[in-house]
């Protein structure tokens, strides 16, 4: 349940169209609605002006698919991260309209046919390498999803630091950049100390044996001695993109 929802719901009182009961049975489940395996914050979008995301990692496609459903009756947007094509099949038969599957990013979106206006402003994704695309992506179409406009810039790391200084000048217009990279993860550093907005470092589990599945990206991000630069859990894709589009929207 979002402010859009609870304002029309209030007015629709008001001119007679809603009956005090009927909204009293709407407004029952606040603050949260019990489903036995779950426990749905229907009350964070009113806290915080954004919905409760679903982390699809341990959950079901059934489970996924039954959170979804609840959340689109008052919210949207409404995300599950980190999921394969199969839970999209399964919340389409409690969804069937507004839903949208990115297979990069892993990511189920409901969301309602309305236009959106993508923000004046907008977010650089950069990555380091091919293999880091798919998060790189969760972030890029995070902030597509909350209405922020994404620049991409993939496959510029520092081993060939050339391709990134081809690109620097485009980057520097972004109002909050997104940098994701594994191996050694120095790109973080590199962008920090050539543009003046916010970074945001995603460490990815990419690399050799000595990266600990992103444990090394993770520490170097944090030790960066660029100023600005703030760093997210490995392989974070999606809560670096929803960070930079506060940052763009002025949250």
């Amino acid at each position: 349940m979002d402010a859009k929802f609870l304002q029309k719901l209030l007015i629709d009182v008001a001119e007679g169209r809603v009956t005090p009961y009927e909204a009293a049975e709407k407004l029952k489940t606040l603050p949260y609605e019990d489903l036995d395996f779950v426990k749905i914050d229907t009350h964070r979008a009113l806290r915080t002006g954004r919905g409760e995301v679903i982390f699809g990692i341990g959950k079901t496609p059934e489970q996924v698919a039954a959170i979804m459903q609840r959340l689109s009756e008052s919210t949207s947007p409404v995300i599950a991260t980190k999921v394969g094509p199969e839970y999209y099949e399964a919340a389409g038969k409690a969804v069937p309209e507004g839903l949208t599957y990115y297979d990069k990013a892993k990511l189920l979106v409901y969301s309602e046919a309305r236009v959106r206006v993508p923000s004046a402003a907008h977010v650089a994704v950069v990555c380091a390498g091919t293999a880091d695309i798919p998060i790189a992506e969760e972030a890029a179409v995070t902030s597509e999803v909350y209405g922020v406009s994404v620049d991409r810039f993939f496959d510029v790391g520092v081993s060939g630091v050339h391709r990134l200084l081809d690109k620097i000048e485009e980057i520097r217009t972004a109002k909050a950049i997104v940098v994701v990279a594994g191996m050694e993860g120095a790109l973080s550093s590199v962008i920090g100390g050539l543009v003046e907005v916010p970074v945001i470092a995603v460490p990815t589990s990419i690399g050799y044996g000595a990266s600990m599945g992103g444990l090394t990206a993770l520490l170097a991000m944090l030790n960066s001695c660029s100023l600005g630069v703030s760093v997210v859990n490995i392989d974070n894709g999606f809560g670096a993109g929803f960070l930079a589009s506060l940052i763009v929207q002025g949250k």
